[in-house]
């Protein structure tokens, strides 16, 4: 079974590499979704607006997610591979699959490259809007290709990382929990008047699942830059000097690993929701980054997951083949 879970981790990836995060009504972070949605409802209408109720409530609310979004799949798997092999193994490849989303954070990312490139700056403000959450009519050329860049170092971790580390530890029922807990954080996750207190346990659970993929996934993007003949040596140096300069203790790992690969300067001040807030700088401004940076962050990020891929694939085999030499 831990070579199977191996090949279809190893197939999922081929997958995403290929077609991409599939788009589709009963797509398993839809569904996720519409759960969270409904049980906030439901939770607003149980519990007092009051602050130690809303903290409360939003702690049912990551029981409830995750326990549902962990059982229904691991059940279908169990009966599937009890029932035929095949049919186990194909449908947690395709879970699996549906986990991962570099082609998709890369076609993203260079929707924005290319309104950049051919349709002028008001087109990639739209484009950029799309995935990030700062305001970003106030953005010039400089500031679209810096959020695009931060979008695909940021979510390195989010959308590659951390699903390949849970999944090829506890499989595609892992890999729904993390997704669960992480399509949570990004819906409750706000320190606004709604969610500053039910939105905090799913946060934490957040920080915490994140907390080794994010470094570990900083780690990867460094070696791969360097692979790829890009400043390794800036991205390690940056990475260990300012991969805490975020509110959030994951969000910089990743990209202080990409700012010191391509000599630039992310983070710093940026505006949401008609108000500026002032934040850490990462990064030296050795250069004015611009549009190319995007196709370079992202050959980075393939790096970045493949060796993923590998390192967790190797290490999960050696481990185990390890562990059936000494107990024969």
């Amino acid at each position: 079974m831990q070579l199977i879970r191996i090949i279809s981790i190893t197939l999922a990836c081929m997958l995403d590499l290929i077609f991409g995060d599939p788009q589709f009504r009963y797509h398993p972070v839809c569904l996720i979704g519409k759960l969270i949605s409904g049980t906030e409802k439901l939770l607003f209408l149980l519990f007092p607006a009051k602050k130690r109720a809303r903290i409360l409530s939003g702690a049912v609310l990551v029981l409830v997610v995750c326990g549902v979004s962990t059982f229904v799949p691991w059940v279908i798997l169990h009966f599937l591979y009890r029932w035929k092999f095949f049919a186990g193994f194909a449908v947690e490849t395709f879970f699996c699959y549906q986990l991962l989303a570099m082609k998709s954070l890369k076609t993203e990312s260079m929707k924005v490259y290319y309104a950049l490139k051919t349709q002028g700056v008001e087109s990639a403000r739209r484009a950029v809007a799309l995935i990030v959450g700062r305001d970003t009519e106030v953005l010039d050329e400089k500031g679209i290709a810096k959020a695009a860049v931060e979008t695909v170092a940021e979510n390195a971790s989010d959308g590659v990382i951390a699903p390949l580390f849970y999944m090829m530890l506890f499989g595609g029922a892992g890999g729904f929990f993390y997704k669960a807990v992480n399509t949570m954080d990004s819906m409750v996750g706000y320190k606004n008047e709604r969610y500053e207190d039910f939105g905090r346990a799913a946060a934490k659970t957040d920080d915490v699942l994140n907390f080794l993929p994010a470094r570990i996934c900083g780690i990867f993007l460094a070696v791969s830059a360097f692979l790829l003949g890009y400043d390794g040596k800036g991205a390690f140096r940056i990475f260990f000097r300012d991969r805490k300069n975020h509110a959030s203790p994951n969000s910089a790992q990743g990209e202080a690993a990409v700012a010191g690969a391509l000599q630039v300067q992310l983070g710093g001040d940026a505006w949401y929701f008609g108000k500026l807030y002032h934040k850490l700088t990462i990064g030296d401004n050795k250069r004015d980054i611009e549009p190319e940076d995007i196709v370079r962050a992202n050959r980075i990020l393939y790096g970045c997951g493949i060796l993923g891929w590998a390192l967790f694939a190797g290490a999960y085999g050696i481990f185990w083949y390890a562990l059936q030499m000494f107990t024969r």
